[in-house]
């Protein structure tokens, strides 16, 4: 059984919540990863809490990891330039690691020069000060993660938790991924084109949810489902649906569907020896080029090359 080591960054200010998503998620991983934590000198770092952390390591792990992780800083604590010790931790990764950014630990690659010409996200909220701070980075604030290798980045919080699972799912599939979600009880799959803020993810008291027909729907992905057929079984007409939907999940409901599709091809993928023109029937998909475009889309790459890097993995 393959296992990496992932070294997590810990600077001072960071936030204890996300500092621990990745030994939280990835350790409930079947013993795929060895989780480290360290600090640029092997010091206790503050957090934006009342408490310090204690690590075990210095920089010199971060030259072992397969992965690196930075964990976010809270705002005020970002500097304008990246200190000499922070650059001299980050030089230490070998060629060819993947380097996670959780939050505003996107700051610190950006700093570094790391995302010059990539696409990445942070939190919504400090998109503004980013791109008046890199000009040369392709930032996207409305999603929740992007995965431009070898660099990803995501967005605020509960996101550092789906940029783990993708890890998992990229590296290992997504019934091992679904299984760390149960066992964190955390959703197994927030797609990262999916919005950073939706609008009213709870609807208000006393109105209509659209959660209901979403199930509805997740057993009924292999029919042609219409608006017309969703709306008509929440009860709403079509525009009241179609905007309740979007406050409640960021997405159109035709998107939504696509998204969903995708994700229950990729298991199919996985996890079976059917044609890509039947698992295309499966999902929803009227034929198999449809499924192509669609993967293609989501990931940039075909069924086959996607069912032979994952049996690879396995």
């Amino acid at each position: 059984m393959r296992r990496e080591r992932v070294v997590v960054l810990a600077l001072d200010g960071v936030y204890p919540f996300e500092l621990g998503i990745p030994s939280r998620i990835l350790g409930a991983a079947d013993g795929r990863y060895e989780v480290l934590t360290c600090s640029v000198d092997g010091r206790p770092v503050r957090t934006n809490a009342d408490f310090g952390v204690t690590v075990e390591h210095g920089p010199e792990v971060l030259a072992t990891a397969g992965t690196v992780v930075i964990a976010p800083v809270a705002p005020a604590h970002l500097a304008d330039e990246v200190s000499d010790d922070v650059l001299a931790a980050l030089a230490l990764i070998r060629p060819g690691a993947r380097i996670v950014s959780i939050c505003t630990g996107a700051f610190v690659l950006a700093e570094a020069g790391l995302l010059d010409g990539r696409r990445a996200t942070t939190h919504w909220q400090v998109a503004d000060r980013f791109r008046r701070m890199f000009p040369r980075v392709d930032l996207d604030p409305d999603v929740l993660f992007v995965d431009d290798h070898p660099f990803l980045t995501s967005a605020g919080a509960a996101s550092g938790v789906d940029i783990c699972l993708h890890l998992v799912r990229k590296d290992h599939g997504s019934r091992l991924a679904n299984s760390v979600a149960r066992r964190c009880v955390v959703p197994p799959f927030r797609d990262g084109g999916q919005a950073q803020y939706i609008e009213q993810p709870v609807p208000e008291q006393g109105a209509a949810s659209t959660a209901a027909t979403r199930a509805w729907a997740l057993e009924r992905l292999g029919e042609p489902l219409t608006l017309a057929d969703l709306s008509g079984h929440a009860r709403m007409s079509q525009r009241t649906f179609a905007r309740r939907f979007h406050d409640e999940v960021g997405l159109s409901p035709g998107r939504w569907l696509i998204q969903q599709r995708v994700v229950r091809a990729r298991h199919l993928l996985e996890s079976s020896d059917l044609t890509v023109d039947q698992i295309a029937g499966r999902v929803g998909f009227a034929t198999g080029a449809s499924l192509r475009q669609h993967l293609n889309a989501a990931i940039g790459v075909s069924p086959q090359a996607y069912r032979r890097t994952f049996q690879t993995a396995r």
